[in-house]
Order: structure tokens, then sequence, then C-alpha cells
């Protein structure tokens, strides 16, 4: 076992598979107690069983204040604090500002940007009192740029930016750090619906010509829960083959 987070607690949101399982996974060999928070219990229950000791699964929709509240309460009381907290959980639909309903648009930003905001706030007491953590929100280069055909993603990523550079300002006299991922073209269940020519044509134009794995970017994600990125926060970290750089 690691020692880069060695006896720390992390939550890790849409922990069940795809980006948010290989944090997990990364975090528990690098000695951290990981509770997997997501609403798909069975990956989710079936994730902490291959971890072991250093993981738990709890049901949460990041939509539900009150689900926060119980969440960080039962954390709390297993574990006396909270040092890590990675707001991964989110979903994408490709639509345009022409081809989308309201309640669909509304849908993407309770996932995407409220969720990350009532995580934020949920752990901002706990970690205060210990003067001590690490927020890191998980974006996308879809927060970098504009894509017209993820109009809703886009928007909602852009807020998690904005939140991000906010939240960092706010929480860094109280030695928390707060932020922001920006995945590229990861090879996720998140994708598998969404894989046809158009998205292997897609891929082929990323600079370095491929996709990447999940693993990579949760390298990343443990560098930033770690102490070896102590003066970083407010920042975005981009893992995406160079998508941005063209």
């Amino acid at each position: 076992m690691g020692i880069r987070l060695k006896d720390q607690t992390a939550i890790i949101t849409g922990g069940s598979r795809g980006q948010g399982a290989a944090e997990a996974r990364r975090f528990a060999e690098e000695g951290a107690f990981v509770i997997i928070a997501d609403l798909l219990d069975r990956e989710g229950e079936d994730l902490a069983t291959e971890i072991g000791s250093s993981a738990i699964y709890k049901h949460l929709d990041v939509t539900n204040q009150q689900a926060w509240a119980e969440l960080i309460e039962d954390v709390l009381a297993l574990r006396g604090s909270i040092d890590v907290l990675v707001n991964n959980a989110g979903i994408l639909v490709f639509d345009r500002l022409t081809r989308t309903s309201q309640e669909e648009f509304e849908r993407v930003m309770d996932v995407n940007c409220t969720g990350v905001f009532l995580g934020m706030q949920a752990v901002s007491d706990a970690m205060k009192n210990q003067n001590s953590g690490s927020i890191v929100n998980i974006s996308s280069v879809a927060g970098l740029q504009g894509v017209g055909f993820q109009f809703s993603y886009s928007v909602s990523k852009w807020a998690v930016r904005g939140m991000t550079k906010s939240a960092a300002h706010e929480l860094a006299r109280h030695n928390i750090r707060v932020n922001s991922v920006h995945p590229g073209l990861i090879d996720t269940a998140m994708l598998d619906q969404f894989k046809d020519e158009g998205f292997n044509a897609a891929a082929v134009q990323v600079p370095m010509g491929r996709t990447a794995s999940a693993e990579e970017v949760a390298e990343l994600v443990l560098w930033l829960a770690s102490n070896e990125s102590s003066y970083c926060t407010g920042s975005e970290f981009v893992v995406d083959g160079g998508i941005s750089a063209t």
C-alpha cells in the first residue's frame, strides 16, 4: 500500500464505475479510506467489496441536499474527518441550444452543476474545522471550449469551472484547496452509448491519436488530492491528449 493519502478519508461521487471507480481504486492503493457515493448500488457495492476494508459504498443522490447532510454525518461518525471530496458524478447528453427542452437542460444542470455546489457546501464545515482539505471538481474540455453539439453539458461544465475558482478564493484561508480537472475523450461507460463512426472520427482528431483510460485521469486526481499539489488551488488541470491545444 502506498502512502500518498495515508489515513485520509475521501468521498468520491459517481464512484461506482468509470473514472470514479478508477479513482477509488487508486486512492485506496495510496492509503485512503474511500466512500464510494453513487446511485448505482450493485456496481458500488461490488467495487467496495473488491477494494476491501479500505472502502464502503453509500447511496447518494448528489442533487439532494438532505442526502448530502446525512452522508456527511455518517462519514464523520465513522471516520472523524473528511480530507478529500471528488465531485465526479455527471451526465452527458448531446443537444443543441435550439433543440433541447427546458426540462432536459435543467436535468443536466441539476446533476453536473447543482450536485457539485451541494457537495462543496456539504464538506466545507468539516474541512474548515480541521483546517485542511482538497476538493477536486471534475469538469471537461467542454468547460474550456464552446461545443455546439453539447450545449447543456458545456454550460454545466463551464459552471463547474467558475464555481471552482470562486470556492477556491473563499476557502483558501482555511487551507482548503479547490481545483478542477478537464478530461477529454475518456474511454468509460458514459461514452459507450455514443460510440459510432462519428465518435471514432473524433478520437482520431485528438493530437495524441487516441482516447484515454479512466486510470490516466485518476492519476491526476490523485495528485490533486495529495499534498504533492499543496500550493495549487483555483486552477484547471487538463487531461485531453491535446484537444484544447488545437
